[in-house]
């Protein structure tokens, strides 16, 4: 088995290699294919996972279409406030979830017990009245969910196969925002006074109930961490920890060096993590136009049936748009520049929207403006290669990041009035500005760090020069003695640039 020169990944690596000489195992070549492959297949309910975690929190705006405001009596910006307050939750929770899961290391539990109580919640919503409260006992719940299921993949799949990855699990919020239109179009209209109760109760009665289910069978089909996983064989086990290790992940990623206290400083104090969430805070703002999708729809005049039937098809021409970017954005690693892109399609429909009124530009509009949600999905591959180094660290990084972020959505929930309706041109106006300032962050952390890793390797060059004239002087000047501590010199200096490029490498973004 091919092993690494990095000292700090040696002992990661070995483990491959110590596997019992007298017990026959397939090739590692036979091993590369098969493991991603049976990865998937477990990995692939994070799909459904993060599906019904979307129809949970945005069924809202579903049943904001069928007397939801009218039944509960809500007025003026209650109705936003019922949005935003779901966010506080969520913000409070976060990073001590994701700390918790890292310590604990047991997704296969965590996560789908969060998803059984916000199931039950989403329940108890279509009974209780004081929906505000329940509102935010669901972000609560559904906090440690999303960073938790990332930071999940990112314990598995090498950098060059995060985002894709990424990408599939995320697909949810695609096929929720599909799939949740044609379930509630079909419960609203066909549940109305079913045993008193309006249909839009119902739709919170059957969407917790699906939850529930889903999360019971999840139990049992997660994976943990690859130290821990119970359902791979030895020889998965090692490879698994080996591939990490190669990519630069390093032995920490599996033997722990930090404590969970040790990665919340580390994260708390580094700018760049702070640089992030407060460019992904502007991204969430630009992005609120998701959680009034039913909303903007309605505006083309159709009733709530069709109004929610439009609202599947732009998602679907979401999806596919995202499954092309991040493909590429993987492949090409380019990850800023299709970020770029799916923003410059969110401002091309936001300044359509607001030229005109016609139902065709209109609609076309949607689309485009489902599609920003890919440059989002884009980032967070980035963010999880950048801060890929120490497990504890980026736990932290990646729920901090991800709770700062929930501020936009927050303050992008008061971004849409009735009054402004149905143009709705100075929400627009909105989304646009907050897009422009994300893209000028993440594009000046972009240069940052392309600067930073030419710098490295400019370093690199001069230590390999340096290394040619100690052997050039070596030849003919340096006695034996002297020469054995020049070469252990030369292998101290030339450690020390191999080291630092080892951190750098982690935070950059190929161009």
């Amino acid at each position: 088995m091919a092993t690494l020169s990095n000292p700090r990944a040696i002992d990661t690596i070995d483990t491959i290699n110590d596997l019992p000489k007298g017990i026959p195992h397939p090739p590692r070549h036979v091993l590369e294919r098969r493991l991603p492959r049976k990865l998937d297949l477990h990995m692939y309910i994070l799909l459904i996972l993060q599906t019904m975690n979307l129809i949970d929190r945005t069924n809202i705006s579903n049943a904001r279409l069928q007397g939801f405001e009218k039944d509960l009596h809500l007025h003026g910006q209650q109705y936003a406030t019922t949005l935003s307050i779901l966010y506080v939750g969520y913000i409070i929770m976060q990073v001590p979830g994701n700390m918790f899961l890292h310590w604990l290391e047991r997704p296969s539990i965590i996560i789908p017990s969060c998803m059984l109580a916000w199931g039950v919640i989403s329940i108890l919503t279509g009974f209780y009245t004081g929906i505000v409260i329940a509102r935010f006992f669901l972000g609560f719940v559904e906090a440690p969910f999303f960073p938790g299921i990332i930071f999940l993949v990112s314990k598995w799949y090498k950098r060059d196969e995060l985002a894709l990855r990424i990408l599939l699990v995320s697909c949810g919020s695609f096929l929720s925002a599909a799939f949740g239109s044609l379930l509630a179009s079909a419960i609203l209209h066909s549940m109305q006074d079913k045993l008193g109760q309006a249909a839009w109760r119902w739709l919170f009665f059957i969407e917790g109930g699906m939850t529930i289910s889903v999360a019971i069978c999840a139990i049992f089909i997660l994976p943990d961490f690859p130290h821990n996983t119970r359902w791979i064989t030895p020889e998965e086990r090692a490879l698994a920890i080996c591939r990490l290790a190669e990519d630069n992940y390093g032995k920490a990623d599996e033997l722990g060096k930090q404590t969970t206290m040790q990665g919340l400083w580390d994260a708390v104090s580094d700018w760049k993590v702070w640089w992030f969430a407060v460019a992904a805070m502007f991204q969430f703002v630009g992005q609120s136009s998701f959680a009034y999708f039913p909303t903007l729809c309605a505006t083309l005049g159709y009733d709530t049936s069709v109004t929610l039937l439009l609202c599947a098809p732009p998602w679907v021409f979401a999806g596919i748009v995202a499954f092309t970017l991040i493909w590429y954005s993987d492949k090409k690693q380019k990850r800023y520049k299709c970020y770029v892109v799916a923003n410059a399609f969110g401002t091309l429909a936001f300044v359509m929207s607001i030229c005109t009124m016609n139902k065709a530009v209109r609609y076309i509009s949607l689309f485009l403006i489902a599609s920003t949600a890919t440059g989002y999905l884009v980032i967070l591959g980035w963010i999880s290669n950048t801060f890929a180094r120490e497990p504890a660290k980026r736990a932290v990084a990646i729920a901090l990041m991800n709770a700062t972020a929930q501020i936009g959505n927050i303050i992008g929930s008061y971004a849409w009035p009735l009054n402004w309706g149905p143009t709705y041109r100075y929400s627009y106006i909105i989304c646009i500005a907050a897009l422009v300032v994300s893209t000028s962050m993440f594009g000046g952390m972009y240069l940052y760090l392309k600067h930073l890793n030419e710098q490295i390797e400019k370093n690199e060059r001069d230590a390999k020069d340096l290394k040619i004239e100690i052997l050039i002087a070596s030849d003919s000047n340096i006695r034996d003695s002297e020469n054995a501590r020049a070469r252990f010199e030369w292998k101290s200096l030339l450690g020390t640039s191999l080291n630092q490029k080892y951190m750098v490498t982690l935070q950059r973004e190929v161009d």
